[in-house]
């Protein structure tokens, strides 16, 4: 028995094997959309931000050095 699935992006039904390389989706076109709407942030995954570079307790100079610093942790403690 073969798995049918909907496509995420157009609802079309689609077999999710092997012999279909846009699985889940229908076709590299609804693939491509998906992808698209990720890279313009149209889907969100809930959730706490993660902390943007600017936001770190370190100086430039540090984190090229590869040193970090880690805000969750007490200094000190690993």
């Amino acid at each position: 028995m073969v798995l049918k699935v909907k496509c995420p992006q157009c609802g079309r039904e689609t077999e999710y094997s092997e012999k279909n390389p846009y699985r889940p989706f229908c076709c590299a076109r609804c693939r491509w959309i998906d992808l698209g709407s990720w890279a313009n942030e149209e889907y969100v995954i809930p959730g706490k931000p993660m902390e943007a570079d600017d936001d770190l307790d370190i100086s430039a100079e540090d984190l090229a050095k590869g040193k970090y610093h880690d805000k969750s942790r007490p200094s000190g403690t690993s």
